[in-house]
């Protein structure tokens, strides 16, 4: 497993020394989009309108458009000069019940282990925790942006879970079409309570499949089997291309030279043409 980040936990005076996983991974199948007439995969230039021509990530520089059509430009420099509290440690700020967090905030979750000097320290948070029944929100640095974080006890380590902060999480109000649950006919209420009590259940994940992904690999090696496949154009060198339209052109000319009459050659003023007389 990629070892994505290495730094400590920072618990009161005490420093735990940790690497830090990724728990998931993506699955989807991903398509690449091709030329249907030749198959070769189409290619996305980073491109400048205004100057009309393809530029490199050197070229490139953040911008926030602060009013339509009117940007500022921030450089690495701005960037390095703002405060970074965390640095390379996750600080915990609180212990909290993980119910007081709805799922809601959760982002993406990674895996923590000890680093060679910091298991004991870590064995003795994690069953701390466990004891208690709390989670630690805290705070650290991940790709140089600042992120708001939980962590608790899952099986036997520490997992940690980024968390949106609570005004990126959108208000209620702005919901459409909800209303409150005074119109609710009590007997249907209790039909679909007995419905949801007959379908409840202890939370098997292993019995959930993405039958979609399946069917979408079968197809596609079903495709493969069966030779139905396909072999993309190749495509052309194009400086030598270039070169060869640069050659040719050069040839024509040199050759449309060649074969014009050269204009007659002017007397320098003031030198008069040398005459031989036969003796």
């Amino acid at each position: 497993m990629h070892t994505m980040w290495k730094g400590s936990i920072s618990f009161g005076l005490v420093n735990i020394p940790v690497k830090m996983f990724a728990a998931t991974e993506d699955k989807d199948i991903r398509f690449k989009y091709i030329h249907k007439e030749c198959k070769t995969p189409i290619k996305y230039e980073k491109r400048c309108p205004a100057c009309d021509k393809a530029i490199n990530q050197e070229d490139i520089v953040r911008g926030y458009e602060y009013e339509p059509g009117k940007f500022v430009v921030i450089e690495d420099k701005d960037l390095d000069s703002l405060h970074q509290s965390t640095g390379r440690a996750i600080e915990i700020l609180d212990f909290v019940h993980l119910d007081e967090i709805d799922p809601v905030f959760f982002i993406k979750s990674y895996y923590l282990s000890p680093q060679e000097t910091g298991e004991k320290a870590y064995n003795l948070l994690r069953e701390a925790m466990k004891q208690t029944g709390r989670i630690a929100v805290c705070k650290m640095s991940i790709r140089n942006k600042q992120s708001l974080a939980a962590i608790r006890v899952y099986q036997n380590l520490l997992i940690m879970e980024t968390i949106f902060y609570p005004d990126e999480v959108r208000d209620l109000a702005q919901v459409p079409n909800i209303t409150d649950n005074s119109q609710i006919n009590q007997k249907e209420l209790s039909m679909a309570t007995q419905l949801i009590g007959n379908l409840t259940t202890a939370f098997q994940p292993e019995k959930y499949t993405d039958e979609y992904r399946k069917e979408l690999l079968d197809l596609i090696h079903r495709k493969i089997e069966g030779d139905e496949t396909v072999r993309p154009k190749e495509a052309p060198e194009r400086n030598v291309i270039d070169l060869m339209q640069a050659l040719q052109e050069s040839l024509k000319e040199t050759e449309h030279l060649k074969h014009t009459d050269s204009p007659p050659r002017k007397e320098m003023p003031g030198r008069k043409k040398k005459t031989t007389t036969a003796g």
